[in-house]
């Protein structure tokens, strides 16, 4: 099956993982992929993640995070930016999620990175997701 919007695929497994209270996810693998969930590891969103080798293109294995009770630590995921519309922004528009509480994902000439290092490094780029 082609999956044509891969990014919102990887939050859309996240999510339902989270609903589903399963302890990991598995996804197929992509460097877009694993940078947003490196992103997603340094920001305390989930556990950590790993790499399987399938002799294909390879599988992230995405461990994820929960509170007290098994709540999830991930309340929110929204992709912003899709296939048929783009969302761009400068560095000093770029959109602050839940007043700062939450990320964005931003996809840069200098990489993906957080809505806070692209305001830093005053960088502009492509707004790829909200996540609280």
């Amino acid at each position: 099956m082609q999956i044509t919007d891969t990014i919102a695929d990887l939050l859309t497994r996240i999510r339902n993982a989270n609903a589903a209270k399963h302890d990991s996810v598995q996804i197929p693998k992509s460097n877009m992929k694993e940078s947003i969930i490196k992103i997603l590891v340094e920001e305390g969103y989930v556990k950590n993640y790993t790499v399987i080798e399938d002799g294909k293109q390879g599988i992230l294995k995405v461990n994820l995070k929960y509170g007290e009770g098994k709540t999830p630590v991930i309340k929110g995921l929204r992709r912003v930016s899709k296939p048929g519309l783009r969302i761009y922004s400068n560095a000093e528009d770029l959109p602050k999620v839940l007043k700062g509480l939450g990320i964005a994902v931003i996809s840069t000439s200098k990489g993906v990175m957080t809505d806070r290092q692209a305001r830093k490094e005053n960088i502009g780029g492509e707004v790829l997701a909200f996540i609280w």
